[in-house]
């Protein structure tokens, strides 16, 4: 779990910071650009993937066979979906307008090839639970990348400087996973084996694609229905909250699935840490996306200046979206863990149908009824996921809010705290260093005197491995 968080920590981090910088240089329509080309590459990944990679973490036994036929596949398909969308690109432009998008698109969508050829790297490292080489190689990538924008940035090369950006990342981390997997394919191809993953991998495929379309749907409507600069304000404020939301998300899923697997046989011992992980994962995300949203103003306005302003009212809606999301996730999880992608595919089905209220509230009212119809969506799906994932272990719903219920209150007294010094007139950046140091001193100060459970636990991990850490030294 460490060196999962190392790894979301250190590359997403440095992808922020360089972000900033960034957003300085650039424009919100350049952003804006950016956002709705990665829309159609995250569904193109999406079916590249197929689910074949979470077939082969869930088989206790994997052979060469099954992973030279799951690399043969994703290749195949990947040069099938970039030729798709090479071909699409002017369809693509007329839609939303633009015509820059063409030779963006063209560029950018090399990334989906780039990217299929280091799924099967990735998976057995993540299958082998070595999250620690991943993490040195997403650190490298954040780096070499981030120098390659910001210098083309500075040039003056505007949206390309983007394209660069995502281009050479994906292309280091792809060096990098394939000298530290050890691994080089034999391009056979097994029926058989084709056929065990993609009984496992086809529901699982199409609850993803549901679930990335609609992800990326509010985009698809604010490109379509306002314009490229909203997208772009729209777009920085969906990155802050992804800094909780999606890395804290990420960390947790990579390493439950294949841990929560190796347990499926004993069902005490499975929701025993079942409970555990939501629970502490719960207290990060909490504390982490309600202050986030107490500061976002001074926070925008301090790090990447007033030309962000519509994002600083976007940010605080976005923090409730996804305040349930990384607990989601784990339950949906669960579903994979016990085999039940039937039951994962018709959740899916269930809450990308509700989901087109607010995206129509989107179309025929205001981006803000359509993020506020996000936030219940949000909560319905919650109760939706832990429903099914809980029947299997029997860990019902309101088991679940009461174990995570403490960690909730805690996070808004934080908050609540930060918030109010929003009032006292300061400057940007006084005010953003008063709700830190306020944020800081109120999680110590109430951890120490109630001794939550979820504090005591990350206490106690941070000084056994600061501890461990000194002792070696």
């Amino acid at each position: 779990m460490s060196w999962s968080a190392v790894d979301s920590i250190s590359s997403q981090g440095i992808t922020f910071i360089v972000g900033l910088v960034l957003a300085n240089l650039l424009s919100p329509a350049e952003y804006g650009l950016i956002g709705i080309i990665t829309i159609f590459i995250s569904i193109s990944n999406t079916i590249v993937d197929s689910g074949f990679s979470n077939s082969l973490i869930r088989k206790q036994t994997v052979t060469d066979e099954d992973y030279s036929t799951t690399f043969t596949f994703n290749l195949v398909l990947s040069v099938i979906m970039y030729i798709i969308l090479y071909l699409s690109s002017p369809s693509i432009s007329l839609f939303f307008h633009h015509a820059q998008l063409v030779p963006t698109t063209r560029v950018l969508g090399i990334v989906i090839i780039i990217n299929s050829i280091a799924i099967v790297q990735r998976t057995k490292l993540i299958k082998n639970i070595d999250f620690k080489r991943q993490a040195k190689i997403s650190f490298i990538s954040s780096i070499i990348s981030g120098i390659i924008g910001i210098l083309l940035a500075f040039l003056g090369f505007g949206v390309w400087a983007l394209v660069a950006q995502q281009i050479s990342r994906q292309s280091t981390n792809t060096i990098g996973l394939w000298v530290s997997a050890h691994w080089t394919p034999s391009l056979s191809f097994s029926k058989k084996s084709f056929n065990y993953q993609f009984s496992f991998g086809w529901k699982l495929l199409l609850s993803q694609i549901i679930s990335t379309i609609w992800t990326e749907a509010n985009s698809l409507i604010i490109g379509r229905c306002y314009s490229s600069a909203t997208l772009g304000q729209y777009s920085r404020a969906n990155q802050f909250s992804s800094l909780f939301s999606n890395n804290l998300t990420s960390i947790i899923q990579r390493v439950s699935f294949p841990v929560l697997s190796s347990m499926k046989n004993d069902e005490k011992r499975l929701k025993a840490n079942y409970k555990k992980m939501i629970k502490v994962t719960m207290f990060i995300s909490f504390i982490g996306m309600l202050t986030l949203a107490a500061c976002s103003r001074p926070l925008i306005f301090v790090l990447i200046g007033e030309k962000w302003e519509d994002a600083t009212k976007y940010l605080p809606i976005l923090c409730f979206q996804f305040l349930l999301y990384p607990v989601r996730a784990i339950n949906m999880n669960m579903l994979q863990v016990v085999g039940r992608t039937d039951q994962l595919l018709m959740l899916e089905i269930i809450k990308r149908t509700l989901a087109l209220i607010p995206l129509s509230l989107g179309i025929f009212v205001s981006i803000y009824w359509m993020m506020w119809g996000s936030v219940v969506n949000g909560i319905i799906g919650y109760i939706l996921n832990s429903y099914f994932s809980g029947r299997h272990i029997n860990y019902s719903t309101l088991e679940q809010f009461m174990d995570i219920l403490p960690s909730l209150i805690f996070g808004s007294v934080v908050a609540l705290m930060m918030y109010s010094i929003n009032f006292i007139g300061l400057s940007y950046l006084t005010t953003l260093f008063l709700q830190i140091t306020v944020g800081i001193i109120l999680i110590i100060v109430l951890g120490q005197v109630i001794k939550i459970e979820e504090y005591m636990e990350l206490k106690q991990i941070v000084v056994s491995t600061v501890s461990k850490h000194c002792h070696r030294k």
